[in-house]
């Protein structure tokens, strides 16, 4: 099962010195049947896409909670055994939880498919999104519309050997 994991440049220095992502619980998304209802797409690449997306705004909420970190997300793709994710089937309705999944143990770099991070021409639109993030979750539409910016950015695809020149 193809996992995505939200990271940022510091996190993913974490991960490449551990050769692991973790500690354990570790907070990620997938096509879980909640998102394939919501992106209603039956094409595997579009809901592995949406959950992508999914992972990038966690990476953007990961970046707001940690002002020093560079503003640009990063989401690490990994395949995992269809046991090793727990979803909560509590959360399954709710908008925000569109995806989420858990897993219940460190998942070995070895397992990442691919690394996604944003480009350095993102960094402006990121670092004004993370800082709208809180408003834009208490209804404000001109701070939603500043956090959708970040969304037009493409994450770019990077093997998992280029870590070490993305972390520098």
């Amino acid at each position: 099962m193809r996992v995505y994991v939200p990271l940022t440049l510091p996190g993913l220095a974490e991960a490449h010195k551990a050769g692991a992502l973790g500690p354990a619980p570790l907070d990620a998304y997938a096509v879980t049947p909640a998102l394939r209802e919501w992106y209603r797409s039956d094409d595997v690449e579009e809901l592995e896409y949406a959950a992508l997306g999914r992972a990038a705004e966690g990476s953007l909420r990961m970046l707001a909670a940690d002002p020093e970190a560079p503003r640009r997300r990063v989401v690490v793709a990994v395949d995992v055994p269809e046991g090793a994710v727990l979803a909560d089937p509590e959360r399954g309705l709710d908008q925000a939880a569109y995806g989420e999944v858990r897993l219940a143990a460190a998942v070995p770099l070895s397992k990442a498919a691919a690394v996604h991070v944003d480009a350095g021409d993102a960094e402006e639109d990121v670092a004004a999104a993370a800082a709208a993030l809180g408003a834009a979750d208490r209804g404000d539409d001109d701070a939603r519309f500043t956090v959708d910016g970040a969304e037009d950015h493409d994450l770019m695809w990077f093997g998992v050997q280029e870590i070490p020149n993305l972390i520098q």
